[in-house]
């Protein structure tokens, strides 16, 4: 290991580290939760289905789970640190794009390189975690970047109709998330130089990914319905208050408090993590805030819509953040952490890709998005039976 131990010593201070992990956290959510406020309007200029506007969201979902595993053999090539700049890189393009989203296909594939780099940023950032943070500190910084991952969710939503508005179209309100990309390519620049200059050639290589390991297993479980619910309700919230007769601003600062909400629990629950041996403590409970916001949304929609939406938010941010938590966790080493997760969201992303689009298609079959609400209720129900069997006694993946 001594090659090794040579090519990661001349690392910058740890804060200098964590801003830099930050600022790329910060594009992992934005290329998709900046749609759902504008979908109506991008929908009625397009000429789209519920269905094929819901594959905007559907899209990065899928790229997510299949890029995924590629994401460890792209590292073992040119360094982890290399791979997330590549991956950042590929995100500037993807928004850049959308300046021209008024074309389907520019629209379509902008959105494809967009999920090909939240991918594999995404799937490595638990293992450089685990690479380069100590680990009493692996919750705190987990939560730090969840913070500016949801915090990107969150004002992406709210200000995607104002940027419309402004700047005269939803294709300028989605491209001008370009900036923050680049601001995440050059934080990451100097820290990838310092931390990973070169490919070591007794580094662990990728590695299998651990299909018959009964732990990694239920970890995608759980991640899967985890995801379902969290991508189905980021895209169909806003447009079920449309249907309700709100605005489309309103039900996008709705949606921005969905996203807000995930800020304080994406940030507390993988720092009482760091003291919690049994994490079912912590997953319950953001399992059962998850089902009591979609039924309240259901059974009660225009009651108290946001305290329901603020409940979902708090829920799943929690609940998201915890599974990053679990895929270091459940890890041995940190090139172990990279295959779990690589499984895991192959496995979790690719099944839950699947959720906005069939959410649409139950819109267009229903003529509502009440009953999209009632299905995420029970797949969170089912979260939760999942969590019982996350023992903290689990054997690690290696």
């Amino acid at each position: 290991m001594p090659r090794r131990d040579r090519a990661i010593r001349p690392l910058p201070p740890v804060w200098v580290m964590a801003v830099a992990l930050v600022a790329v956290a910060a594009n992992l959510r934005v290329a998709i939760t900046s749609i759902p406020p504008l979908l109506d309007a991008i929908s009625a200029d397009l000429g789209l289905s519920h269905a094929a506007a819901g594959a905007l969201t559907t899209l990065p979902v899928l790229c997510m789970g299949l890029f995924a595993p590629v994401a460890s053999r792209v590292a073992h090539r040119m360094g982890a640190a290399g791979a997330v700049l590549a991956a950042s890189l590929s995100i500037v393009v993807g928004t850049a794009s959308r300046f021209s989203g008024g074309n389907v296909v520019v629209l379509y594939v902008g959105t494809f390189l967009c999920g090909v780099g939240i991918a594999v940023a995404g799937t490595l950032l638990p293992r450089l975690v685990k690479t380069y943070f100590p680990p009493e500190r692996t919750g705190l910084v987990t939560g730090l970047y969840m913070l500016a991952m949801m915090g990107g969710a969150a004002v992406s939503s709210a200000v995607a109709v104002p940027l419309a508005d402004r700047l005269g179209s939803w294709q300028g309100s989605l491209g001008s998330w370009t900036v923050v990309a680049v601001v995440g390519v050059l934080a990451w620049a100097p820290f990838t130089v310092r931390a990973n200059p070169h490919h070591t050639p007794d580094e662990e290589g990728p590695g299998r990914l651990p299909w018959r390991h009964r732990t990694a297993w239920l970890v995608a479980g759980y991640l899967a319905l985890q995801s379902w619910c969290f991508y189905s309700a980021v895209t169909w919230l806003a447009p079920t208050y449309v249907e309700h007769g709100w605005s489309r601003g309103s039900a996008g600062y709705l949606a921005a408090a969905f996203s807000g909400a995930q800020i304080v629990s994406g940030l507390l629950g993988p720092v009482l993590s760091d003291t919690a041996r049994d994490m079912r403590r912590l997953l319950l409970p953001a399992a059962a805030l998850g089902v009591v916001g979609c039924l309240g949304i259901l059974l009660a929609p225009l009651s108290a819509p946001w305290v329901w939406a603020v409940v979902a938010g708090l829920g799943q941010g929690a609940a998201f953040s915890l599974a990053l938590v679990l895929l270091v966790r459940y890890a041995r080493t940190p090139e172990a952490s990279g295959r779990l997760t690589g499984m895991a969201f192959l496995i979790s992303y690719g099944i839950a890709s699947v959720g906005p689009l069939a959410m649409g298609l139950l819109r267009d079959v229903s003529g509502s998005l009440s009953l999209v609400w009632l299905v995420l209720a029970v797949f969170g129900s089912v979260q939760a039976l999942v969590v019982i069997r996350l023992r903290p006694d689990l054997p690690r993946v290696d």
